[in-house]
Order: structure tokens, then C-alpha cells, then sequence
């Protein structure tokens, strides 16, 4: 397949993202890859997530803020008793408390009270942009600036094990949950702290995990290989249909 061909390819790859490189990362890759000039990607993920990650190649970046917009699942888990900078297992410990007697009942009540609508504060180490400058930018310089609370939905917050000092969750919200301050908030309501250990997202429209290729599986692929591999713009128009 000729380099022309692969300008030519509009439509969707499903990434399994690994832990370690940025979402930008990824689309770097696969546009020096496959050398295709138009590359994006529908939904952020930090660096230490895994799990699906949509990237549109083509005319179908056109359609990348419909495909983000879509709800979201995740899997993963929290640490109780330490809080940290960033939320997550990624940053500096801020503080630890004792674990309370915690049991499974106990967890999955606390959560029960952040389903529905509500308003969520951004965490400072975030790609959320003030003034042109992105937050975690000035996190690293130790600013703190005032951030605007983002409106979310939470349809399902299920605790699925508990083995102190971590608890297993898998979350169904709307964009723009931030499922670290998820974790860090609800640390808070139970008096002992908490941050995310692990995260992975599982579902974000009507694309799976499930369907995705590994990344070392993608960068591996003939040119035909790769070509089978893209959703086309037909197909991502229909997804993207409430």
C-alpha cells in the first residue's frame, strides 16, 4: 500500500493503551508509524491507564468532539489511607490517616451518594488549559489556581471488593470525570483518604475494549492489515447517532 493509500484512510482505530506512554504518545506513534497526516484522539488517558483509546485518522478527526462526548466506563482501583498531589499512585504523598473499620457495605453506601448529577473540581495535574497554559504545568512550578467546577453524571459506582487498604470499582459517568478526583473525594467523605492505584476504561460510546488492538500488535501490522483495522466514517457516523 502506497503512501498516498494511507492518507486516504478515514475512520477510527481502537487502541488497547498500555501503561507508561501519554494519549499523545500513542498518536504520535501511529502517525510516524504509518506516516498518516491527520491523527487524533477522542478522550484523554494518564500516562500509568490503560484500556481504550479511540484514534481518528483522516476526515474522521471531524468527528473526534461527537465521539468524546460520549459516556464512559471504567475499571480499577483505590488505595484508602493515603492522599496524594496528583490523586493518583503518580504523585507525592500529602497525608496519611488510620484506616475506620471499613467493610464492603460501608464503601458501596459512601459511593451510593456520588451517583446522579453533581459538580466536580478538576484536580491541578490536569490537561485543563488557564489562560493557554495547561494546569499540570503549573502544578510542577507548585501554583495552585483557582479552577471552575465541571458538571458530571454518575450512573453506576459499584464496590466490588474491598481488601484493605485497596478497594476494586468500576465506574459508568459522562465526559469529563475525573475518576481520580472521584477517588480522592470519596477518601475524604469517609475521614481516612484515598487516591487511584489503578485505572483502565473499559467502554466509551459504543466501542469495547474488548475490539481493541495492542498497541504492539498496531505498530506490527502490514499496510492491508492496518486498513482492516479502521472503523470507517459510515460506520463512526451511525455510532455517534444518539
Amino acid at each position: 500500500m502506497s503512501m498516498q493509500v494511507f492518507d486516504a484512510l478515514d475512520g477510527a482505530l481502537l487502541i488497547d493503551k498500555p501503561a507508561g506512554p501519554t494519549s499523545h504518545d500513542i498518536v504520535d506513534t501511529v502517525r510516524q508509524c504509518y506516516r498518516i497526516k491527520k491523527v487524533g484522539h477522542c478522550g484523554t488517558l494518564d500516562p500509568a491507564a490503560t484500556g481504550l483509546l479511540i484514534l481518528v485518522l483522516g476526515k474522521a478527526t471531524k468527528l473526534s468532539e461527537k465521539m468524546m462526548a460520549d459516556d464512559k466506563v471504567y475499571v480499577g482501583s483505590m488505595k484508602f489511607g493515603e492522599t496524594t498531589n496528583t490523586y493518583d499512585a503518580e504523585g507525592e504523598i500529602s497525608e496519611t490517616r488510620p484506616l475506620p473499620g471499613l467493610t464492603l457495605e460501608a464503601l458501596q453506601e459512601k459511593a451510593n451518594a456520588f451517583l446522579g448529577d453533581q459538580m466536580q473540581l478538576p484536580p491541578m495535574v490536569s490537561a485543563i488549559k488557564i489562560d493557554g497554559t495547561p494546569l499540570y504545568k503549573l502544578a510542577r512550578k507548585g501554583i495552585e489556581v483557582e479552577r471552575k467546577k465541571r458538571f458530571i453524571h454518575l450512573y453506576k459506582f459499584i464496590i466490588s471488593e474491598y481488601e484493605p487498604p485497596y478497594a476494586w470499582f468500576k465506574v459508568a459517568c459522562t465526559k469529563g470525570t475525573y475518576v481520580r478526583t472521584l477517588a480522592h473525594d470519596l477518601g475524604q467523605a469517609l475521614g481516612c483518604g484515598a487516591h487511584l492505584a489503578g485505572l483502565r476504561r473499559t467502554v466509551s460510546g459504543k466501542f469495547k475494549v474488548s475490539d481493541a488492538t495492542q498497541l504492539e500488535e498496531l505498530t506490527s501490522l502490514s499496510p492491508g492489515d492496518l486498513a482492516k483495522r479502521v472503523i470507517p466514517m459510515l460506520q463512526l457516523s451511525a455510532a455517534t447517532e444518539p
